[in-house]
């Protein structure tokens, strides 16, 4: 495993990263997520992800039973949560969003459901329009002091928003954001390559990218219809269903198909391509994984060795298949 620094901070980063979202609280409980996590940890994954958001709060919990089992040193490994959703079903108003009062309290409830006296990284989940990012930026600041959290980010944060959060902080002499979660894969680039350009360059912000498998349409998986043991098919993700077999699903899937054929050609399996294909970006600090079994996570760490793979011939010719699958659409 290689280690990134998150931005310009000194912290270091496992290249690849483990996430919560989906499985823990809603496939499966406290058993499962010790062996996944072992798995992860002992092929030198240091970071784990979560949020109140993810499975009601259930996901925090889990996570934190798994961590009091496995009984690592606290100093090895980097928890983080986000703030924005609420950890309920149906949040009252102040249940959720980024005013104070949510980030300190949802701080708190975190840091009790994961049995920890410290998060590393905490996030401000999505934007939200009806809190002055000041406001949120204070808090985050409050928290930093009271040393609850280590390092606060944003995930999904538009680059304006992101440059307005560093102004402020730079103004009032507070701890500005160390880091931004968006989405980056094969099939979702703009916002990452483009809108983010100034914000990396400018202020060095580090990133820890999510869905690096296009919610799994960089599988493969998807090409040949839905599996019934896939996650398309858990209740409360139907809206991931629809998306997939939209008109923008199935022209994903299309490129998919050409995808797969570069990474039968270069030898790897195409969710490895796909996930060192992020690593290829420097402004990425690490690409967070989702597993909900032992042997695909470790056969998704295999693209650590499918890295050096992609010389400059084959990012062109994943470039070319790419615009040519948007080109056809187009006719």
């Amino acid at each position: 495993m290689n280690y990134r620094r998150l931005g310009r901070s000194g912290l270091k980063v496992s290249e690849l990263s483990f996430g919560s979202w989906v499985t823990f609280g809603t496939q499966f409980g406290v058993s499962e997520a010790v062996g996944l996590m072992k798995t992860a940890y002992d092929h030198g994954i240091n970071f784990f992800d979560n949020a109140e958001g993810y499975a009601n709060g259930d996901s925090e919990e889990i996570m934190g039973k798994a961590l009091k089992k496995l009984g690592w040193p606290r100093d090895s490994f980097i928890v983080s949560s986000k703030v924005f959703f609420g950890s309920k079903k149906n949040p009252l108003p102040t249940q959720k969003g980024l005013s104070r009062k949510h980030v300190q309290e949802a701080c708190d409830q975190a840091l009790e459901r994961l049995r920890l006296d410290h998060l590393d990284l905490y996030f401000c989940h999505r934007p939200d329009p009806d809190t002055p990012i000041e406001e949120t930026v204070r808090a985050m600041n409050t928290l930093v002091g009271q040393g609850k959290i280590l390092y606060w980010g944003t995930s999904e944060w538009s680059a304006e928003q992101i440059t307005e959060a560093f102004r402020i902080s730079e103004r009032l002499g507070l701890v500005g954001p160390t880091m931004e979660q968006p989405q980056y894969n094969l099939l979702c680039r703009e916002r990452f390559e483009v809108e983010y350009a100034p914000v990396f360059s400018e202020f060095g912000i580090g990133s820890t990218t999510w869905s690096p498998l296009a919610t799994g349409i960089l599988t493969g998986k998807y090409n040949d219809g839905i599996p019934k043991d896939s996650r398309l098919e858990l209740p409360g993700y139907e809206w991931l269903r629809e998306r997939v077999l939209s008109e923008d699903g199935r022209a994903k899937i299309a490129k998919t198909r050409k995808l797969a054929k570069i990474a039968e050609k270069i030898g790897v399996s195409l969710p490895c391509m796909a996930i060192a294909w992020c690593l290829k970006n420097p402004n990425v600090s690490t690409v967070i994984l989702g597993a909900s079994k032992k042997s695909q996570l470790k056969e998704n760490i295999k693209a650590l060795d499918a890295v050096p793979l992609l010389d400059e011939k084959i990012m062109q010719e994943i470039d070319i298949n790419l615009v040519s699958c948007i080109v056809n659409k187009l006719k």
